[in-house]
C-alpha cells in the first residue's frame, strides 16, 4: 500500500498554516474546490504553502458560493528542499507549460528563464510559469513550490552564478559518453557529498547554442559538458532526460 494517500485533494496556499486556523483561499481557488471538485461543507482536503509542511483542513461553506478553510491537524513536516535549478530558453506557451510541470516534478527547486541568441521567444508570461509550477506541486505531492527566476540574458545569467555552483551543461555538440559515468566521474573530482549537491541545469534552445555562447559557458569552473545522446531532443524533452540524470547522481535520487 502506498504511505501517500494520492487520492487526497491539495490546495497551496499562500497563507499561514497552524491549527485551527481558518484559512479563506482566493476566489480562483475557491470557484475550483466548490464549482469544479465539488466539495461541500465538511469534506476534507490538503493544503501546504511551502513553509509549515502539509496539513489537513476542512471546507467551512459560508454561503452558497463561499468557504473557509479549518485547519485540523499537520501530517507532515516541511522538509527542506534541494537547490537543483533548471535554465532554460523559452518556449512557445503550450510547451513551456509543459516543460515548467514537468522540471517540477523532477525535483527542480528553481526555474530561470534565460535568452540566448538563438531564442525565438523572448517573453515569458511569470505568473503563468508560478502556476504551472504550483499545479505540478499540488498534484505530486510535494511541500516546495519552486522559485521563479526572472528572465535574464545567458551573459548575466553566466555571471550570477557563485563559482563553486556545478553547471551542468547539456550540449548538442558535445561528444557521445556515457552520461551516467560522466556524471559521476566529475562527482568524484569534485569531492560530491551524500547531501545532494547545489546544481544548475542549462539546456539551450532549438536552434542551439552558437560558438560565442558555448565557449563563454566553458570557461566556467565546476563545468560538465553533457550529451544527452544520439538523438536530438526538443527542449522540453531534454528537461526530462536531463533532470533525471542529474538527480540519480547529485541529486535526491540516491
Amino acid at each position: 500500500m502506498s504511505i501517500y494517500d494520492f487520492a487526497a485533494q491539495r490546495l497551496f496556499v499562500e497563507a499561514p498554516l497552524s491549527e485551527g486556523e481558518s484559512v479563506t483561499p482566493a476566489f480562483e481557488a475557491i470557484n475550483y474546490l466548490l464549482n469544479v471538485l465539488r466539495l461541500r461543507d465538511g469534506d476534507p482536503l490538503l493544503l501546504f504553502n511551502g513553509r509549515d509542511g502539509e496539513w489537513r483542513a476542512r471546507v467551512r461553506a459560508t454561503s452558497r458560493r463561499a468557504a473557509d478553510l479549518v485547519v485540523e491537524v499537520q501530517l507532515r513536516e516541511q522538509t527542506k528542499s534541494g537547490d537543483l535549478e533548471y535554465a532554460f530558453a523559452p518556449l512557445k506557451q503550450a510547451r513551456l507549460d509543459y516543460m515548467a510541470q514537468k522540471a517540477v516534478e523532477m525535483g527542480a527547486t528553481r526555474l530561470s528563464p534565460v535568452l540566448t541568441r538563438r531564442t525565438q521567444v523572448r517573453k515569458v508570461n511569470s505568473e503563468r510559469l508560478r502556476a504551472n509550477a504550483i499545479e505540478a506541486a499540488e498534484q505530486c505531492g510535494l511541500l516546495n513550490v519552486p522559485e521563479i527566476a526572472e528572465v535574464e540574458g545567458l551573459e548575466n545569467w553566466l555571471m550570477g552564478l557563485p563559482a563553486q555552483r556545478v553547471l551542468i551543461f547539456c550540449d548538442e555538440d558535445a561528444a557521445l559518453s556515457d552520461p551516467i559515468a560522466a556524471l559521476r566521474s566529475k562527482a568524484s573530482d569534485w569531492g560530491a557529498s551524500d547531501e545532494p549537491s547545489a546544481v544548475s541545469v542549462l539546456i539551450g534552445p532549438e536552434g542551439g547554442f552558437d560558438e560565442v555562447e558555448r565557449a563563454e559557458i566553458l570557461r566556467r569552473p565546476r563545468l560538465l559538458r553533457l550529451s544527452l545522446g544520439p538523438r536530438i531532443l526538443r527542449a522540453d524533452t531534454a528537461a526530462v532526460a536531463a533532470l533525471a540524470l542529474v538527480q540519480s547522481v547529485l541529486g535526491d535520487w540516491r
